[in-house]
């Protein structure tokens, strides 16, 4: 009986080894173009200076470039796992990277870096088998995550799904750009297996700002994997599907046979169509209340809101608990997680910027006292994808509702304008460090 590593290498194969659609070809460019401008706009940010000292002291030197540069380091790379692992945290540590909503996980944050960081070991300037293996990996991760169909409970709820399957996505993505053949690959997939992990407290705890790297653990590791698989490292045939593989282990159940068919589906249309651009820096389960929040700003004019309550769904709930670090949040990290938080911002400020969402706001009195204001209620029905955001404000005997359940997504026209003002903030804040010397870290 074949493997189901063994089917997902032979399908991931076949399709890189095709020129990829129109589409999807455009989209993917897009989506890298996306994700190397949030990275360098984090580059310059006291994570970004986080992230990029912890890799550097722990991968050290190497051929792997680090997008928007190292800073005053002499070196002009990182060692392969370590640029991965840079680059990854760099991508989502704003929280505006790229995410498929049904699966709930953010595939070029993980896929991308890994691609980049083997094509730099093999000197490969390809961008065409660049855009190839990150639309593949990045389609593993999709289909994975539609499979699992995330709510607030349930199968991988507990788990950065991100993070779980990554480790997969990456090793294939990165497999494919290093030439590995199907036996490789297949081990590469058995070996990502053997790293995977997401365990989910950092979310669903407050005070931590781990959540911002998260997709990081999963780049690294594929990139291991691949690199393993290449130098003749056996990985586990059965993984995924073994008495002890990623989907019993994790998720407490195999595959069923049509499950499997929807993973390796050579008619299926690409998953990844499905993953759309952020357009607000901070967790897309807020964004339905962000977008509900900025129609009753506009309703609202220069009232002030009395009382707010936020109706929510089990998924959105975890968003708002526990209530008291969710209104007044200790670090920007938990602020762009926090629904309450995100709301009030949006009455006070309007939609949310690189520029206007700052580690300043955390103090800003009028945003907090309106968060003191929210009431949440726990009423929608649970669902992958977006909850419907239900947001009430009381003001001056008026009674105001906004409900928004979708979220059209952005232009190809908006997402260059958003490229264009995440390379801007880059080059601005870059000019300040030179200026100015680097943020003292704390």
């Amino acid at each position: 009986m074949t493997s189901l590593a063994r089917e997902i290498a032979r399908w991931a194969r076949a399709r890189f080894d095709e020129p990829l659609p129109g589409g999807i070809a455009r989209k993917v460019q897009l989506h890298i173009l996306d994700a190397t401008s949030i990275a360098m706009a984090a580059r310059v940010e006291e994570i970004g200076e986080q992230i990029l000292r912890a890799a550097t002291i722990s991968g050290g030197e190497g051929p792997a470039r680090v997008l928007g540069g190292i800073g005053g380091k002499s070196t002009s790379g990182l060692a392969p796992t370590a640029a991965a692992f840079a680059n990854a945290g760099l991508i989502h540590a704003l929280d505006f990277d790229d995410i498929h909503d049904g699966a709930r996980l953010h595939p070029t944050a993980v896929v991308l870096p890994a691609v980049l960081a083997v094509a730099d070991l093999i000197g490969s300037d390809d961008s065409e088998r660049l855009s190839r293996a990150v639309a593949v990996g990045s389609e593993v991760m999709c289909r994975m995550g539609e499979l699992t169909e995330p709510a607030g409970t349930g199968a991988g709820s507990g788990w950065f799904l991100t993070q779980l399957y990554g480790y997969v996505g990456a090793s294939i993505a990165a497999g494919l750009m290093l030439f590995l053949n199907e036996d490789e690959l297949v081990s590469a997939i058995g070996v990502a297996t053997m790293q995977a992990a997401g365990a989910r407290q950092a979310a669903y705890g407050a005070g931590s700002t781990a959540r911002s790297v998260y997709p990081a653990f999963a780049a690294e590791g594929g990139v291991r994997a691949a690199l393993l698989a290449r130098e003749g490292f056996v990985g586990p045939e059965e993984g995924l599907e073994g008495e002890a593989g990623l989907f019993p282990l994790y998720l407490g159940h195999q595959l069923d046979a049509a499950q499997t068919r929807r993973l390796v589906d050579d008619s299926s249309a690409w998953s990844f169509l499905a993953t759309d651009v952020k357009r607000w820096p901070c967790c897309r389960l807020s964004h339905t209340y962000v977008a509900a929040a900025i129609d009753l700003r506009a309703q609202l004019g220069d009232s002030r809101p009395e009382r707010i309550i936020i109706d929510v769904n089990r998924s959105a709930n975890r968003l708002c608990q526990p209530a008291g670090p969710r209104r007044r949040p200790s670090t920007l990290v938990d602020a762009k997680y926090s629904i309450p938080f995100m709301v009030a911002f949006t009455l006070e400020r309007g939609a949310p910027t690189l520029d206007s969402l700052t580690v300043d706001v955390l103090k800003n009195l009028e945003i907090l006292a309106t968060a003191d204001r929210i009431e949440v209620r726990e009423t929608g029905i649970d669902n992958a994808g977006h909850p419907e955001a239900v947001v009430t404000v009381e003001s001056e005997g008026r009674t105001l509702t906004s409900s928004i359940d979708t979220l059209a997504p952005m232009s190809e026209s908006a997402i260059r304008d958003k490229i264009a003002l995440c390379v801007a903030r880059a080059l601005e804040n870059t000019r300040d460090l030179i200026e100015n010397g680097p943020v003292p870290l704390t």
